[in-house]
């Protein structure tokens, strides 16, 4: 082939080429605009921690119901407990339902909640854990962590965060 007998110039070859650099600029612009509004917000790389800050908001609207075996169920991640209950026998639902409401964290009953932030917790990329800011009966806060590979929950949570919230 030479100069002579070139090919024709394919203008929609050029656009496609043109257009997928853009599409592919464009979307890696907006995946770090995203991860960055995320980690901002307080809910994580890429909003990872949404699904666990409704899992515990769920919790609280079960307490909040006074639906307690739900409650449970959420809390160690087994909605059919029920069926099981010899599995956890070393936390009953009795004990539970005490220390969720005579010795709940404001020594009584939950009436309101507001899920506020969560921040990854442990080793690896998106962390073992996740930690749960929630401020319960207007002014409480409370941290919750719930474990990322079996989803149970633990009060009070291994640590604290550091955040303003507004009482």
């Amino acid at each position: 082939m030479t100069l002579l007998n070139a090919p024709n110039y394919d203008p929609t070859r050029d656009n496609r080429i043109r257009n997928t650099l853009v599409g592919t600029a464009i979307a890696l612009v907006l995946l770090f605009i995203l991860s960055m509004a995320g980690f901002v917000a307080g809910h994580g790389w890429l909003f990872s921690n949404l699904g666990y800050e409704h899992r515990v908001g769920t919790f609280f609207d079960a307490l909040e119901a006074k639906d307690y075996a739900k409650a449970y169920g959420i809390y160690n991640a087994d909605p059919t407990w029920q069926q099981h209950p010899q599995k956890y026998i070393d936390y009953p639902l009795s004990r539970f339902t005490d220390d969720w409401t005579t010795h709940s964290p404001v020594n009584g009953p939950i009436v309101n909640h507001h899920v506020d932030i969560s921040r990854t917790d442990g080793s690896g990329t998106f962390g073992t854990g996740v930690i749960v800011a929630v401020r319960i009966n207007g002014d409480h806060p409370i941290f919750m962590y719930v474990n990322r590979a079996d989803k149970t929950m633990t009060w009070p949570a291994i640590h604290e965060l550091k955040y303003k919230y507004n009482p």
